[in-house]
């Protein structure tokens, strides 16, 4: 569909329009904002059967022009996926120069449009073929990666430190060890940066309180940082298994919005009552107007304390016809921007603050999400298409190869 026919849409051209006013000089940095709201930026980390593999052959970076794109839709921060191997090809290596200065370049022009990056390292618990958990020298040479990361990335107003994505490929409970001996040698090292810590396993809020002997409730309710800036990263998909791995031939179709009304209850209650806070790093629907109403419940459900904020799944240039994606600059809208841009943070102070009213601004999109259910639908047959096939190298045969296959390359 070209930019020409997407203004067909009366209504959807004129909120958007007045939602794209936002100023980046309005933004601030990652460390003075109440709450953190904004897109994963995919890209970097694309191409697993190929490590290190070739920038902008293998994998690529955010475009300048999207990124500005992004600030002026409200977001304030990215998520940025990017791969351990890339940055530091050799166990306890000096960092890549040239993929260093790849990075560095994408945080500079983040940062010139108002935007915290999360710099996430999407390795799932694995390095090349190796995976961490043996309490040897692959977990010694995942502290001693974020320990050169920090002094490379040492302004906390910049950047945020993922320790790891969705560690699938070692058990809940070292993850959660190894994860809390980061967070203490990096405030040895007096790092200051914001760190955000996945939950174990792909660290779903389906079941962050499912664990025959350890469950992300039990192994994170006593997370502790001296500095109080370390974060729970939280994941949710809204397909049949909670993967965000399905085509329109497999059930690419979202559960109902009410059916997560007690999965989010219940994780906040648990922060509030052991002092954490929350940020949903991962989640993203197709753009059919049963999906927009349960991105829309899910948004709802995380605008307020313990939720520190989020980021939606996914924008970036070479998702094709991937049915999460979002538009960029000078691509006809997704759908799906419509209630991102209704809870995007703003501050008091901000001229659209506080945000439209989500009945408004779906009683006006309505018409839209009609208009793109067939655009949808091809979306649906080809998501996992792409993310699958990418995503396979990672996962294992078991249930988290369905959502592997998906996951793995893409994420």
């Amino acid at each position: 569909m070209t930019s020409s026919n997407a203004v067909k849409s009366a209504g959807f051209s004129a909120l958007f329009g007045a939602l794209t006013g936002l100023s980046s000089e309005t933004m601030a940095n990652c460390l003075d904002q109440a709450r953190l709201t904004g897109v994963n930026v995919a890209g970097a980390e694309f191409n697993l059967k190929n490590l290190p593999g070739t920038p902008y052959k293998d994998y690529t970076f955010p475009l300048a022009t999207d990124l500005a794109f992004f600030a002026q839709q409200g977001a304030n921060i990215i998520r940025f996926p990017f791969r351990w191997e890339r940055l530091q090809p050799e166990l306890k290596g000096p960092l890549d120069a040239a993929e260093l200065g790849r990075i560095r370049s994408t945080v500079a022009s983040a940062n010139a449009q108002g935007l915290c990056v999360l710099l996430d390292l999407h390795n799932f618990a694995g390095y090349y073929r190796s995976k961490l958990g043996d309490k040897g020298p692959l977990d010694e040479g995942f502290i001693d990666f974020w320990l050169k990361v920090a002094r490379e990335f040492d302004d906390p107003t910049q950047t945020i430190f993922g320790l790891m994505n969705e560690p699938a490929n070692m058990p809940l409970a070292d993850w959660a060890a190894l994860a809390k001996q980061t967070l203490a040698a990096l405030r040895s090292a007096k790092s200051s940066n914001l760190i955000f810590i996945g939950g174990g396993r792909w660290s779903g809020v389906h079941d962050w309180f499912a664990g025959l002997t350890a469950s992300n409730a039990t192994e994170f309710d006593d997370l502790e940082d001296p500095l109080k800036r370390t974060v729970l990263e939280v994941h949710q998909y809204t397909d049949k298994d909670y993967s965000g791995t399905h085509t329109a031939s497999t059930g690419a179709g979202c559960r109902e919005a009410d059916e997560f009304n007690s999965k989010f209850e219940r994780i906040s209650s648990w922060a509030i009552q052991n002092n954490q806070q929350l940020f949903l790093g991962e989640f993203g629907v197709p753009a059919t107007t049963e999906c927009i109403a349960t991105l829309t419940r899910i948004l709802e459900l995380t605008k307020a304390p313990p939720w520190r904020g989020w980021a939606y799944w996914a924008a970036g240039r070479w998702w094709g016809n991937y049915h999460f994606a979002l538009s960029g600059a000078n691509q006809t809208p997704s759908p799906q921007w419509i209630p991102l841009q209704a809870y995007f943070y703003r501050p008091e102070s901000h001229t659209l603050s506080p945000p439209l009213a989500p009945s408004a601004l779906m009683t006006t999109a309505n018409s839209s999400y009609k208009k793109s259910s067939a655009k949808s639908s091809i979306r649906s047959s080809t998501k996992s298409s792409v993310r699958s096939s990418t995503k396979s190298s990672v996962r294992s045969s078991t249930k988290s190869a369905a959502k592997s296959s998906a996951k793995s390359s893409t994420k």
